[in-house]
């Protein structure tokens, strides 16, 4: 084993490379299953962050379906999801992130056009029974000012609006037998983790083309909730995930007992399913997530988020079962008799899996030589105490490293991270922004800070009006949490977070002295710039955060970290392209502009061609080695040893 005195935690050689990150690694997504076919997306770095359509079957080797120019995905909502779907007969349809064009591809493998709209972009397809089209969201950017929203109709000669009045709508799902279309839809001030309406209409068909008819309201007419990923269980009977009961949970609704044509409830009652003991909904930031399948013999397969952490059971009857041998991101698919879904253990690449027997169909990147489970850091789950006598959450990373060793009396350097959103989630799987840190002698602390989604609607509602605030307060006491059991040096901890995660670093920065540095990366600096200039899904996103704009102002001003310039003493590290449309650049750049004035150490890196999250090959291998080298430079000037 090295010495570890030359070698100090923070400076270890490590087999997390640059060109393993961000060369040959890549994202796998949007799992789908028809006939005896898997379907995922896979982003791929080395090619300009294409997003390329894969297939495969058992026996056969993966195949990309579309040509090298193709990128599949979305703008709509701006995080976009749902770019894709397959139907019963294997025909295909999907989104073109760079044209925003529609096309169909059929099984044989030729491609033609659906009538889409210049202008418009278009997501989450749901083919109709007989595959004559398909329903799915529109945005409508033709006009100034705010994209409007719609369900419409596509086939190859028409394109229909059969929904609209809603500031925005998600799932448009058609029920077995054409009869009914469910939806899901929500209005400004509202995101949809606040209250969404579940609806649910009539189809009448004329010429293989549908219309809808009077829509009934499910739930959230006047019950406020959040319904999210309706499942059509058969042509009666609706699945949705609910919180009504304080959590998402799995409830059913029978759509026979619904009033004829003309007549009007105020609300039908949904019958919930046996508690499956976690919450069994996703935060609707991007469209295709599942958490809820239908399997062929009646049985319900559900995504289950227990205190943070994913798990996978099945409702047999009024029994959940967990599934231990899967470990899943969401919801497994079916496939010829057994299950396909997309890894997410803490220890492994991502990987699409199947069992019976256990295969590994696709790998997001191979180990180097000599390099297993054993390199990889696994998170301990830390509850402890904060502000307010509440309990916050987080996992913790140790350092891992089979050549190198933490010498007696020492304490590692320690990583902070603060997820983005904020209404997300530190998830357990497998992370590169993780490892990457683990492998070179750092600790990591991923906090789920109040305001996270998978603890319930308490926690997630607990960060409103207090942004900028609890979560900063929660950031804090996990560090002093894990300093005080002799897990970190407390003279060397850092903190990182992307997009609302960077304001989450700034506001540490500056209110406490808990941090050596911080790196903001496409972070929030200005409030009242952000409520002014940001896109239409998250336009109003502050009033709950925040409060109203303009009408609570001061309160923005107070909650922007470019107020507090002046007490904001620690090195920063600002990293951020120049075509983000969620958080524009200037941004990153007034409050590096800021710091420096005023003489601090504040650098800033400015990525041509990205938007919110980076995607080329070039971005990430140097925002990943420009990152460890400021800390690593800070460290030294702090008196830490180098190797």
């Amino acid at each position: 084993m090295t010495n570890p005195s030359s070698l100090p935690p923070g400076f270890w050689p490590s087999w997390v490379s640059t060109d393993l990150v961000a060369g040959r690694s890549v994202s796998l997504s949007e799992l789908q299953a028809q006939g005896d076919r898997v379907y995922w997306l896979e982003g791929r770095p080395q090619e300009g962050g294409r997003t390329a359509l894969v297939s495969v079957k058992r026996g056969e080797a993966p195949r990309d379906l579309l040509s090298a120019n193709c990128s599949v995905g979305t703008s709509v909502h701006e995080y976009g999801g749902g770019a894709y779907t397959v139907s019963p007969s294997q025909r295909i349809v999907f989104s073109d992130r760079k044209t925003g064009a529609v096309s169909l591809r059929e099984a044989e493998g030729s491609v033609v056009a659906l009538a889409s709209t210049p202008g418009c972009a278009y997501a989450d397809f749901s083919f109709d029974a007989t595959e004559s089209g398909v329903f799915c969201v529109r945005e409508d950017s033709r006009v100034a000012g705010e994209p409007a929203a719609a369900i419409v109709w596509l086939d190859r000669h028409s394109e229909r609006v059969l929904v609209e009045g809603d500031d925005f709508y998600a799932s448009p799902r058609p029920a077995p037998d054409n009869s009914h279309l469910a939806w899901i839809s929500w209005s400004h001030p509202d995101m949809p983790w606040d209250a969404t309406r579940l609806m649910v209409a009539l189809l009448d068909w004329h010429d293989g083309r549908p219309e809808t008819g009077e829509a009934t309201c499910l739930a959230g007419e006047t019950t406020r909730c959040s319904c999210v990923d309706p499942v059509w269980e058969n042509s009666e009977t609706l699945l949705v995930s609910h919180d009504g009961p304080g959590t998402w949970k799995p409830c059913r609704f029978h759509i026979a007992e619904l009033p004829s044509e003309g007549e009007r409830i105020a609300e039908a009652m949904p019958v919930f399913l046996p508690d499956p003991g976690g919450e069994t909904g996703f935060p609707h930031w991007v469209f295709g997530q599942h958490s809820l399948r239908v399997l062929p013999d009646g049985r319900i397969l559900a995504q289950v988020i227990r205190n943070g952490l994913s798990h996978t059971a099945v409702l047999d009857g009024s029994t959940w079962t967990a599934c231990p041998d899967i470990d899943a991101a969401q919801v497994p698919v079916w496939v010829e008799g057994r299950f396909a879904w997309l890894g997410a253990a803490p220890d492994a690449p991502q990987a699409i899996m199947m069992n019976d027997p256990p295969s590994i169909i696709r790998q997001a990147f191979d180990f180097p030589s000599g390099v297993d489970a054993q390199d990889c850091s696994r998170p301990e789950k830390l509850t402890f105490p904060t502000s307010g006598n509440a309990i916050a959450h987080a996992l913790y990373y140790p350092p891992v490293n089979r050549h190198h060793h933490i010498a007696d009396g020492e304490k590692p350097p320690l990583v902070v991270m603060a997820h983005g959103g904020p209404t997300g989630r530190a998830s357990a799987a497998f992370s590169f922004k993780v490892q990457w840190w683990t492998s070179r002698g750092f600790a990591v602390l991923d906090v789920n800070y109040r305001g996270s989604t998978g603890f319930g609607r308490a926690y997630r509602e607990a960060l409103n009006d207090a942004w900028g605030v609890i979560d900063v307060q929660d950031c804090i006491a996990a560090v002093k949490h894990v300093v005080a059991r002799g897990l970190a040096d407390p003279s060397r901890c850092v903190i990182r977070g992307s997009s609302a995660g960077g304001l989450t670093v700034l506001m540490a920065l500056a209110t406490s002295d808990v941090f050596a540095a911080g790196c903001s990366l496409y972070g929030v600096t200005d409030l009242r710039a952000l409520a002014e200039e940001t896109h239409k899904f998250e336009s109003r996103y502050l009033d709950r955060l925040i409060g109203p704009y303009p009408e609570q102002e001061a309160l923005y001003l107070e909650r922007s970290p470019l107020s507090h310039v002046n007490t904001l003493t620690a090195p920063t590290l600002f990293l951020h392209g120049d075509q983000d449309k969620v958080v524009p650049l200037d941004q990153a750049r007034s409050m590096h502009d800021a710091l420096r004035a005023r003489g601090r150490l504040s650098e800033m890196h400015v990525y041509a061609g990205e938007g919110h999250g980076f995607r080329q090959q070039d971005t990430l291998t140097d925002s990943f080695a420009r990152e460890l080298d400021f800390y690593q430079r800070i460290f030294r000037t702090d008196g830490t040893r180098s190797a």
